[in-house]
Protein backbone atom coordinates (compact mmCIF):
# COMPACT_ATOMS: atom_id res chain seq x y z
CA UNK A 1 0.00 0.00 0.00
CA UNK A 2 2.85 2.39 0.80
CA UNK A 3 5.34 1.15 -1.81
CA UNK A 4 5.39 4.42 -3.75
CA UNK A 5 6.10 6.68 -0.78
CA UNK A 6 7.93 4.69 1.90
CA UNK A 7 11.71 4.82 2.39
CA UNK A 8 13.82 2.07 0.82
CA UNK A 9 14.45 -1.06 2.84
CA UNK A 10 17.99 -2.38 3.31
CA UNK A 11 18.13 -4.41 0.09
CA UNK A 12 16.68 -1.56 -2.01
CA UNK A 13 19.02 0.97 -0.42
CA UNK A 14 22.10 -1.17 -1.03
CA UNK A 15 21.21 -1.48 -4.72
CA UNK A 16 20.34 2.21 -5.02
CA UNK A 17 23.60 3.32 -3.42
CA UNK A 18 25.62 1.18 -5.80
CA UNK A 19 24.00 3.20 -8.60
CA UNK A 20 24.80 6.44 -6.76
CA UNK A 21 28.47 5.47 -6.38
CA UNK A 22 28.86 5.29 -10.18
CA UNK A 23 27.32 8.73 -10.82
CA UNK A 24 29.92 11.36 -11.86
CA UNK A 25 28.32 13.94 -9.53
CA UNK A 26 29.51 11.96 -6.50
CA UNK A 27 33.17 12.79 -7.12
CA UNK A 28 32.32 16.50 -7.46
CA UNK A 29 30.40 16.42 -4.18
CA UNK A 30 33.20 14.50 -2.52
CA UNK A 31 35.82 17.00 -3.67
CA UNK A 32 33.79 19.91 -2.33
CA UNK A 33 33.15 18.33 1.07
CA UNK A 34 36.58 16.76 1.47
CA UNK A 35 39.00 18.91 -0.59
CA UNK A 36 42.10 17.47 1.10
CA UNK A 37 41.12 13.87 0.46
CA UNK A 38 40.89 11.59 -2.54
CA UNK A 39 38.01 12.37 -4.94
CA UNK A 40 36.76 8.82 -4.35
CA UNK A 41 36.24 9.37 -0.60
CA UNK A 42 32.43 9.15 -0.71
CA UNK A 43 32.54 6.43 -3.37
CA UNK A 44 34.64 4.29 -1.00
CA UNK A 45 32.21 4.94 1.85
CA UNK A 46 29.25 3.94 -0.32
CA UNK A 47 30.90 0.78 -1.62
CA UNK A 48 30.65 -0.90 1.79
CA UNK A 49 27.03 0.04 2.56
CA UNK A 50 24.64 -2.86 3.04
CA UNK A 51 21.88 -1.31 5.21
CA UNK A 52 20.02 1.98 5.71
CA UNK A 53 21.47 2.31 9.22
CA UNK A 54 24.96 1.84 7.85
CA UNK A 55 24.37 4.49 5.17
CA UNK A 56 23.16 7.00 7.76
CA UNK A 57 25.87 6.15 10.30
CA UNK A 58 28.88 5.81 8.00
CA UNK A 59 28.06 8.17 5.14
CA UNK A 60 25.36 10.76 5.88
CA UNK A 61 26.66 11.60 9.35
CA UNK A 62 30.09 12.24 7.82
CA UNK A 63 28.62 14.36 5.02
CA UNK A 64 26.42 16.51 7.31
CA UNK A 65 29.27 17.06 9.76
CA UNK A 66 31.46 18.17 6.86
CA UNK A 67 28.75 20.68 5.82
CA UNK A 68 28.56 22.00 9.40
CA UNK A 69 32.35 22.36 9.61
CA UNK A 70 32.67 23.94 6.17
CA UNK A 71 29.70 26.32 6.04
CA UNK A 72 28.57 27.17 9.60
CA UNK A 73 29.87 28.69 12.82
CA UNK A 74 28.29 25.92 14.85
CA UNK A 75 25.03 24.07 15.42
CA UNK A 76 23.26 24.36 18.79
CA UNK A 77 19.96 22.95 19.98
CA UNK A 78 17.60 22.55 22.93
CA UNK A 79 14.51 20.56 23.85
CA UNK A 80 15.91 17.03 23.64
CA UNK A 81 14.39 16.28 27.06
CA UNK A 82 11.15 15.50 25.22
CA UNK A 83 12.89 12.41 23.83
CA UNK A 84 13.85 10.89 27.20
CA UNK A 85 13.08 7.18 27.46
CA UNK A 86 9.86 6.13 29.18
CA UNK A 87 9.55 3.57 32.00
CA UNK A 88 9.81 0.75 29.45
CA UNK A 89 13.02 2.14 27.97
CA UNK A 90 11.35 3.40 24.78
CA UNK A 91 12.15 6.74 23.15
CA UNK A 92 8.86 8.57 22.43
CA UNK A 93 8.09 9.16 18.76
CA UNK A 94 6.66 12.43 17.42
CA UNK A 95 5.58 14.14 14.26
CA UNK A 96 8.27 16.83 14.13
CA UNK A 97 6.40 19.70 12.47
CA UNK A 98 9.14 22.12 11.47
CA UNK A 99 9.54 25.54 9.98
CA UNK A 100 11.36 25.15 6.66
CA UNK A 101 14.27 27.35 5.62
CA UNK A 102 16.63 25.07 3.66
CA UNK A 103 15.66 22.37 1.14
CA UNK A 104 17.79 19.56 2.60
CA UNK A 105 19.69 20.88 5.61
CA UNK A 106 16.75 21.41 7.99
CA UNK A 107 16.12 17.68 7.96
CA UNK A 108 19.83 16.86 7.75
CA UNK A 109 20.67 18.89 10.85
CA UNK A 110 17.78 17.24 12.71
CA UNK A 111 19.27 13.85 11.88
CA UNK A 112 22.78 14.73 13.02
CA UNK A 113 21.46 16.06 16.34
CA UNK A 114 19.68 12.76 16.91
CA UNK A 115 22.72 10.79 15.74
CA UNK A 116 25.09 12.60 18.12
CA UNK A 117 22.70 12.05 21.03
CA UNK A 118 22.15 8.33 20.28
CA UNK A 119 18.47 8.82 19.48
CA UNK A 120 16.63 6.86 16.76
CA UNK A 121 16.86 8.77 13.48
CA UNK A 122 13.64 10.08 11.98
CA UNK A 123 11.90 9.43 8.71
CA UNK A 124 11.71 12.60 6.61
CA UNK A 125 8.86 13.73 4.35
CA UNK A 126 10.18 15.26 1.12
CA UNK A 127 8.34 16.74 -1.87
CA UNK A 128 8.46 14.72 -5.07
CA UNK A 129 9.99 17.72 -6.85
CA UNK A 130 13.29 16.61 -5.30
CA UNK A 131 13.05 13.02 -6.49
CA UNK A 132 12.36 13.56 -10.18
CA UNK A 133 16.05 12.86 -10.77
CA UNK A 134 16.82 9.16 -10.11
CA UNK A 135 20.20 10.11 -8.59
CA UNK A 136 18.52 12.17 -5.86
CA UNK A 137 15.71 9.66 -5.39
CA UNK A 138 18.26 6.92 -4.72
CA UNK A 139 20.02 9.04 -2.09
CA UNK A 140 16.89 10.43 -0.49
CA UNK A 141 14.88 7.22 -0.19
CA UNK A 142 17.95 5.39 1.14
CA UNK A 143 18.06 8.04 3.86
CA UNK A 144 14.66 7.18 5.39
CA UNK A 145 12.80 9.73 3.30
CA UNK A 146 9.07 9.57 2.53
CA UNK A 147 7.99 10.83 -0.89
CA UNK A 148 5.25 13.47 -0.74
CA UNK A 149 3.39 13.74 -4.05
CA UNK A 150 2.38 17.29 -4.97
CA UNK A 151 1.91 17.94 -8.68
CA UNK A 152 -1.31 16.07 -9.42
CA UNK A 153 -4.94 16.80 -10.27
CA UNK A 154 -7.33 17.35 -7.31
CA UNK A 155 -8.65 13.76 -7.26
CA UNK A 156 -5.13 12.31 -7.19
CA UNK A 157 -4.05 14.85 -4.55
CA UNK A 158 -6.87 13.64 -2.28
CA UNK A 159 -5.94 10.00 -2.76
CA UNK A 160 -2.18 10.46 -2.21
CA UNK A 161 -2.77 12.78 0.76
CA UNK A 162 -4.89 10.12 2.45
CA UNK A 163 -2.19 7.50 1.93
CA UNK A 164 0.45 9.85 3.35
CA UNK A 165 -1.78 10.66 6.33
CA UNK A 166 -2.35 6.97 7.04
CA UNK A 167 1.36 6.21 6.76
CA UNK A 168 2.34 9.00 9.17
CA UNK A 169 -0.31 7.97 11.69
CA UNK A 170 0.74 4.33 11.49
CA UNK A 171 4.44 5.06 12.07
CA UNK A 172 3.76 7.34 15.05
CA UNK A 173 1.07 5.29 16.77
CA UNK A 174 3.12 2.09 16.43
CA UNK A 175 6.08 3.95 18.00
CA UNK A 176 8.12 2.92 14.95
CA UNK A 177 9.75 6.22 14.00
CA UNK A 178 9.48 9.94 14.50
CA UNK A 179 8.78 11.76 11.24
CA UNK A 180 10.11 15.17 10.17
CA UNK A 181 7.58 17.19 8.16
CA UNK A 182 7.69 20.82 7.06
CA UNK A 183 4.84 23.01 8.33
CA UNK A 184 4.10 24.14 4.77
CA UNK A 185 4.65 23.09 1.18
CA UNK A 186 8.03 24.43 0.16
CA UNK A 187 10.42 26.65 2.06
CA UNK A 188 9.51 29.87 3.82
CA UNK A 189 10.65 32.54 1.36
CA UNK A 190 9.90 35.73 3.32
CA UNK A 191 10.83 34.81 6.90
CA UNK A 192 7.19 34.17 7.85
CA UNK A 193 6.88 30.73 9.44
CA UNK A 194 3.21 29.75 9.31
CA UNK A 195 1.57 26.32 9.26
CA UNK A 196 -0.66 25.55 6.29
CA UNK A 197 -4.19 24.56 7.28
CA UNK A 198 -4.25 22.09 4.41
CA UNK A 199 -1.40 20.16 5.98
CA UNK A 200 -3.27 19.82 9.28
CA UNK A 201 -6.40 18.71 7.42
CA UNK A 202 -4.27 16.12 5.60
CA UNK A 203 -3.13 14.72 8.96
CA UNK A 204 -6.75 14.48 10.11
CA UNK A 205 -7.81 12.50 7.01
CA UNK A 206 -6.65 9.22 8.54
CA UNK A 207 -8.32 9.85 11.90
CA UNK A 208 -11.64 8.86 13.42
CA UNK A 209 -13.20 12.33 13.37
CA UNK A 210 -12.43 12.93 17.04
CA UNK A 211 -10.28 16.08 16.75
CA UNK A 212 -8.54 15.76 20.12
CA UNK A 213 -7.82 12.03 19.87
CA UNK A 214 -6.71 12.22 16.23
CA UNK A 215 -4.07 14.87 16.92
CA UNK A 216 -3.00 13.40 20.26
CA UNK A 217 -2.29 10.18 18.37
CA UNK A 218 0.08 11.84 15.88
CA UNK A 219 1.93 13.62 18.71
CA UNK A 220 2.90 16.93 17.09
CA UNK A 221 6.15 18.44 18.34
CA UNK A 222 6.91 21.80 16.66
CA UNK A 223 10.53 22.44 15.63
CA UNK A 224 12.04 25.90 15.15
CA UNK A 225 15.10 26.39 12.90
CA UNK A 226 17.06 29.65 13.13
CA UNK A 227 19.83 30.52 10.68
CA UNK A 228 22.09 33.50 11.40
CA UNK A 229 22.49 33.94 7.63
CA UNK A 230 19.37 32.75 5.84
CA UNK A 231 19.85 29.94 3.37
CA UNK A 232 19.43 31.16 -0.24
CA UNK A 233 18.26 34.59 1.02
CA UNK A 234 18.92 36.51 -2.19
CA UNK A 235 17.43 33.75 -4.38
CA UNK A 236 14.26 33.79 -2.28
CA UNK A 237 13.97 37.59 -2.49
CA UNK A 238 14.45 37.58 -6.27
CA UNK A 239 11.83 34.83 -6.68
CA UNK A 240 9.25 36.76 -4.65
CA UNK A 241 9.79 39.93 -6.69
CA UNK A 242 9.39 37.95 -9.93
CA UNK A 243 6.15 36.45 -8.61
CA UNK A 244 4.82 39.88 -7.60
CA UNK A 245 5.28 41.22 -11.12
CA UNK A 246 3.86 38.29 -13.06
CA UNK A 247 0.22 37.50 -13.74
CA UNK A 248 1.17 33.88 -14.40
CA UNK A 249 2.03 31.14 -11.88
CA UNK A 250 5.74 31.04 -11.10
CA UNK A 251 7.37 28.13 -12.94
CA UNK A 252 10.73 26.96 -11.69
CA UNK A 253 13.58 26.44 -14.12
CA UNK A 254 14.48 22.76 -14.62
CA UNK A 255 17.59 23.02 -12.44
CA UNK A 256 16.27 25.58 -9.92
CA UNK A 257 15.73 23.18 -7.01
CA UNK A 258 19.13 21.59 -7.65
CA UNK A 259 20.85 24.99 -7.63
CA UNK A 260 19.01 26.02 -4.45
CA UNK A 261 20.09 22.77 -2.84
CA UNK A 262 23.75 23.35 -3.70
CA UNK A 263 23.57 27.03 -2.72
CA UNK A 264 22.06 26.12 0.64
CA UNK A 265 24.80 23.58 1.30
CA UNK A 266 27.68 25.83 0.22
CA UNK A 267 26.51 29.22 1.48
CA UNK A 268 28.07 30.38 4.78
CA UNK A 269 25.23 30.18 7.29
CA UNK A 270 26.83 31.50 10.46
CA UNK A 271 25.31 30.09 13.62
CA UNK A 272 22.36 27.70 13.49
CA UNK A 273 20.01 26.86 16.34
CA UNK A 274 17.34 24.16 16.45
CA UNK A 275 14.68 24.22 19.15
CA UNK A 276 12.50 21.18 19.78
CA UNK A 277 9.44 22.85 21.25
CA UNK A 278 6.90 21.61 23.76
CA UNK A 279 4.62 19.03 22.11
CA UNK A 280 0.98 19.96 21.49
CA UNK A 281 -0.99 19.17 24.65
CA UNK A 282 -4.38 17.64 25.34
CA UNK A 283 -5.52 20.95 26.86
CA UNK A 284 -4.52 22.91 23.74
CA UNK A 285 -6.35 20.48 21.47
CA UNK A 286 -9.39 20.53 23.72
CA UNK A 287 -9.55 24.32 23.45
CA UNK A 288 -9.42 24.12 19.65
CA UNK A 289 -12.04 21.35 19.54
CA UNK A 290 -14.73 23.70 20.92
CA UNK A 291 -14.61 25.75 17.69
CA UNK A 292 -16.29 25.03 14.37
CA UNK A 293 -14.56 22.83 11.77
CA UNK A 294 -12.28 25.31 9.99
CA UNK A 295 -11.57 27.35 13.09
CA UNK A 296 -10.29 24.22 14.84
CA UNK A 297 -7.50 23.90 12.32
CA UNK A 298 -6.78 27.64 12.43
CA UNK A 299 -6.54 27.41 16.22
CA UNK A 300 -4.15 24.44 16.11
CA UNK A 301 -2.03 26.13 13.43
CA UNK A 302 -1.79 29.28 15.55
CA UNK A 303 -0.62 27.26 18.58
CA UNK A 304 2.06 25.52 16.49
CA UNK A 305 3.17 28.84 14.98
CA UNK A 306 3.35 30.51 18.39
CA UNK A 307 5.68 27.79 19.69
CA UNK A 308 7.91 28.10 16.62
CA UNK A 309 7.99 31.91 16.80
CA UNK A 310 8.71 32.02 20.55
CA UNK A 311 11.52 29.47 20.27
CA UNK A 312 13.14 31.05 17.21
CA UNK A 313 16.65 32.19 18.20
CA UNK A 314 17.06 35.85 17.27
CA UNK A 315 20.52 36.94 16.12
CA UNK A 316 21.92 40.48 15.75
CA UNK A 317 21.17 40.22 12.00
CA UNK A 318 17.44 40.02 12.75
CA UNK A 319 17.47 43.26 14.80
CA UNK A 320 19.75 45.04 12.32
CA UNK A 321 17.43 44.14 9.44
CA UNK A 322 14.35 45.38 11.32
CA UNK A 323 16.03 48.72 12.07
CA UNK A 324 17.17 49.09 8.45
CA UNK A 325 13.68 48.21 7.24
CA UNK A 326 12.09 50.83 9.47
CA UNK A 327 14.84 53.40 9.08
CA UNK A 328 15.57 53.75 12.79
CA UNK A 329 17.92 52.49 15.52
CA UNK A 330 15.27 51.22 17.92
CA UNK A 331 17.08 47.93 18.55
CA UNK A 332 20.67 49.23 18.50
CA UNK A 333 21.22 47.81 22.00
CA UNK A 334 20.91 44.34 20.45
CA UNK A 335 23.96 44.60 18.21
CA UNK A 336 27.37 46.24 17.86
CA UNK A 337 28.12 48.78 15.10
CA UNK A 338 30.67 46.34 13.68
CA UNK A 339 27.93 43.70 13.37
CA UNK A 340 25.74 46.16 11.51
CA UNK A 341 28.60 47.02 9.15
CA UNK A 342 29.18 43.32 8.51
CA UNK A 343 25.50 42.68 7.75
CA UNK A 344 25.19 45.71 5.44
CA UNK A 345 28.32 44.63 3.56
CA UNK A 346 26.92 41.11 3.26
CA UNK A 347 23.57 42.41 2.01
CA UNK A 348 25.17 44.67 -0.58
CA UNK A 349 27.29 41.79 -1.81
CA UNK A 350 24.18 39.65 -2.21
CA UNK A 351 22.28 42.44 -3.98
CA UNK A 352 24.96 42.51 -6.67
CA UNK A 353 23.59 39.12 -7.77
CA UNK A 354 20.22 40.61 -8.75
CA UNK A 355 19.72 40.30 -12.55
CA UNK A 356 19.10 43.40 -14.65
CA UNK A 357 15.44 44.28 -15.09
CA UNK A 358 14.48 43.38 -11.52
CA UNK A 359 13.72 46.25 -9.13
CA UNK A 360 16.67 46.41 -6.72
CA UNK A 361 14.75 48.34 -4.05
CA UNK A 362 12.01 45.71 -3.95
CA UNK A 363 14.56 42.91 -3.63
CA UNK A 364 16.32 44.78 -0.80
CA UNK A 365 13.03 45.28 1.06
CA UNK A 366 12.17 41.57 0.87
CA UNK A 367 15.74 40.64 1.77
CA UNK A 368 15.43 42.68 4.97
CA UNK A 369 11.97 41.26 5.70
CA UNK A 370 13.38 37.72 5.57
CA UNK A 371 15.52 38.61 8.59
CA UNK A 372 13.10 41.00 10.30
CA UNK A 373 9.88 38.96 10.19
CA UNK A 374 10.87 36.50 12.96
CA UNK A 375 10.97 39.47 15.38
CA UNK A 376 7.71 40.92 14.07
CA UNK A 377 5.96 37.54 14.36
CA UNK A 378 7.16 37.03 17.91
Amino acid sequence: MYEEIRPFNDAEASEALRRVSTNPNIKKISKYLFPDQDADTIVKLLSNVKTVDQFQNDVMSVVIKAVILKSTDGLTYDGLDYFNKDSKGRVPKYLLLSNHRDIVLDAGFTQIIFFDNHLPLTEIAVGDNLVKDSFFEDIIRSNRMIKVTRSLNPREVYSTSKVLSEYIRMRITENANSIWLAQRQGRTKDGNDFTEQGLLKMLAMSGTGDFVKDFMDVRILPVSFSYEFESCDILKAIELVKKAHSDKPYVKAPDEDYNSMLTGIRQPKGRIHVSFCEPITYEELSTCSTLDHNMRFQCLGAIIDDKIHRNYKLYPNNFIALDLLRGNNEHCNKYYPSEKDKFVHYMNTQLKKVPEGIDLDEVEKIFLEIYANPIINR
